[in-house]
């Protein structure tokens, strides 16, 4: 069904990278990867967007390859119409089971959406499946921590607990971030000690890697290591 995609995905094929691919994304074993490099992908997601064949590629689930996910991720990016696009995320979340996959996804349909988006983002982020928590917590985090930041939607990542790695690295990155876009409404989480042990300190650790926090507030977050 998915041979004419497939294909030009084998065209852009470079076996060195996958192998690289291979090594930063655990679980996935390396005879999944060709080896298209994510530039290249995305510049193939916008060329076939429109074609007849992509619909029918993105109902052929689950796919054989991670590059065909990584494809499907960003073709589901370039849907413009909004139901369209929600549809296809929930059709496609059950099959994502790596965080490149999940992270490589940003819809562009939600930027108009955020009231309905807001809605989507609690459910997802609620699911103990882990890469659909994970996306849902990033989608909280880009489109939701600058002009439509409420300071309530922190207790969303605040109250996920769980066991798995990627899943808590989101939690950290998410609140890493918004010390550096909401500070104040950020640092109680911290000062109160309202994270998971491990997501506290991992916060502290990204927050004071960022260059969007400075040199004092780097070194009081010092200070509140767990």
């Amino acid at each position: 069904m998915s041979m004419p995609i497939r294909d030009r995905l084998f065209e852009l094929q470079d076996s060195d990278y996958a192998a690289f691919q291979a090594k930063l994304t655990p679980g996935v074993p390396l005879e999944r990867f060709i080896g298209v490099r994510v530039p290249d992908a995305r510049r193939l997601a916008k060329t076939i967007a429109s074609n007849p064949e992509t619909a029918e590629f993105l109902t052929d689930l689950p796919h054989g390859c991670f590059d065909e996910d990584m494809l499907h991720a960003l073709l589901i990016s370039e849907i413009k119409d909004y139901e369209t696009c929600i549809a296809a995320v929930d059709a496609f979340l059950p099959y994502m089971d790596n965080w490149a996959v999940c992270d490589v996804m940003s819809p562009k349909a939600f930027k108009k959406h955020k009231a309905e988006l807001l809605g989507k983002i609690r459910i997802w982020a609620s699911s103990k499946e882990a890469y659909t928590c994970r996306f849902g917590l990033e989608m909280l985090m880009t489109h939701f921590l600058d002009e439509d930041f409420e300071a309530e939607l922190l207790e969303i990542p605040a109250a996920v607990r769980s066991e798995e790695y990627y899943v808590n690295m989101m939690i950290a990155w998410f609140f890493a971030t918004a010390l550096a876009k909401q500070w104040d409404a950020a640092i109680p989480y911290l000062q109160q000690s309202a994270l998971d042990s491990w997501v506290h300190n991992k916060t502290i650790q990204k927050a004071r890697e960022s260059r969007r926090i400075v040199d004092e507030r780097k070194a009081y977050l010092k200070t509140l290591k767990r």
